[in-house]
């Protein structure tokens, strides 16, 4: 589904006839049989800058989702809505997406999964009853900071199972500071929120200033040590692009603290919503846990082995983000004239694929509503993989993916092997969108331990 941006979408209408939709449909007409002009593309009528403020002002954008649901249910499947970054992501790739990257930080990712799933084990076994209930939020958080720090800059921050040092503590509350700020202030021109919001303006700013002193001094102490000696084993990502000397230390600075910042709610509630589907599902749960307990053997020989022995779990993963994309859209700016839907697009314009709509859309995946991770493996090879692209694809493709995928599937790994995940909620849990899409409360687990 596209969403075209020279008119943008204005959101109408009230959210809560779309709270319990779960699969996708529209009462649009079919796309026209004969190519349209662009300005013939649906669109809302009036301000939209009016209707954001009428909303913001109303409830805020937690449901940006559901609104933009209910104009593609009511307009149909298509509505309007350089050479730099090419340098630099062209130098990032060989040390961050590609497979002999994943192979060389994977034992990183794959340490700290062991640690969070043993003290969580640890916890488990030392309550009387056997079990812990708990909101596992937090703890999930703390791990995909640690995981992801150790592989970027080689050093852990005793976030997992050790005691987390005041520098480390300073750097986690400035994450958190600068989440809550940008959500605060990314629907909102600058010129106007810097009237109404100075406040959230100076913790954002303080926020990053904080977030780029941490990487400031993550990446000298790295340059301090390359510059005596040249590291006999592989010590990160960071440390493998200094090595290269193919990119500045800013775009360095810069690319590292966003895969930093980036890679924190973008993962972690994934893992949360997948620990919570797996847990009312208990079926797929068992089938994931035979899987894991099949290649435990192989993966803790060789940690880089998961990639490739566990399908299963890497279909829950896409299931998961099937049904809860973090990032609502994937953007792209057409390069040259197309025709989509048989409307004509001219270059230039920027188009929006609305992940949420898509992935609960029955024509394309049937009974969109169930969790099901086995439709992915029946559909291998079919070409229907690309029905669902949270990461994006190609050159534009997510450059954190490789390491988020990690992530999620080696601490999925290491807890279902050795704990049951339970639920007393079966009822779905509401998202809303807050920069990007989240629960609106985090679910109650129960992790008990397998004899």
């Amino acid at each position: 589904m596209a969403l075209r941006a020279k008119a943008e979408v204005c959101m109408a209408a009230p959210w809560l006839s779309l709270q319990r939709a779960q699969a996708l449909s529209t009462r649009a007409a079919r796309a026209p049989s004969t190519v349209l002009p662009f300005e013939a593309i649906p669109q809302r009528p009036g301000s939209r800058w009016l209707r954001l403020l009428q909303i913001w002002r109303e409830q805020g954008y937690e449901h940006l989702h559901l609104e933009v649901h209910q104009t593609f249910q009511e307009l149909g499947p298509i509505f309007r809505n350089g050479p730099e970054w090419r340098f630099n992501r062209l130098r990032l790739n060989p040390d961050v997406l590609s497979p002999k990257a994943v192979q060389r930080f994977l034992p990183m990712v794959d340490a700290v999964a062991r640690d969070f799933s043993q003290a969580l084990r640890n916890k488990v076994v030392q309550n009387a009853r056997g079990s812990l209930t708990l909101d596992v939020q937090p703890s999930i958080f703390h791990y995909t900071i640690e995981a992801s720090n150790l592989a970027l800059f080689g050093e852990r921050l005793g976030l997992v199972g050790h005691s987390p040092s005041s520098a480390s503590l300073s750097f986690l509350h400035a994450l958190e500071v600068m989440f809550k700020s940008t959500v605060q202030l990314m629907f909102m021109p600058r010129s106007l929120s810097r009237w109404t919001s100075p406040k959230v303006w100076k913790e954002h700013f303080e926020a990053w200033d904080c977030i780029f002193q941490y990487g400031d001094n993550c990446i000298q102490k790295i340059y301090q040590e390359l510059a005596l000696s040249r590291p006999q084993q592989y010590t990160g990502i960071v440390a493998e692009l200094l090595l290269n000397a193919e990119l500045s230390l800013e775009a360095i600075k810069a690319n590292s603290m966003e895969l930093t910042a980036g890679s924190v709610d973008t993962t972690a509630f994934p893992l949360l919503m997948t620990l919570f589907e797996l847990a009312r599902n208990p079926d797929v749960q068992q089938a994931l846990r035979q899987e894991s307990l099949a290649a435990a053997a192989s993966i803790s020989e060789h940690p880089q082995k998961a990639t490739t022995e566990l399908p299963l779990m890497r279909a829950a993963l896409k299931e998961t983000l099937r049904l809860y994309p973090v990032g609502l859209f994937l953007e792209r700016v057409v390069s040259s004239d197309l025709v989509l839907q048989n409307y004509h697009i001219p270059a230039g314009t920027l188009v929006q694929v609305f992940l949420y709509s898509l992935g609960r859309n029955p024509a394309l995946f049937p009974r969109p509503e169930r969790y099901n991770p086995q439709r992915w493996l029946d559909i291998r090879g079919s070409g229907k993989n690309f029905h669902n692209v949270p990461f994006g694809f190609g050159m534009r493709q997510c450059l954190g993916r490789r390491l988020a995928e990690a992530e999620m599937l080696l601490l999925l790994h290491h807890v279902l092997k050795h704990l049951q995940v339970e639920t007393l909620t079966q009822e779905d849990i509401k998202m809303v969108y807050s920069f990007i899409l989240r629960p609106s409360t985090f679910p109650l687990l129960t992790f008990r331990a397998i004899n």
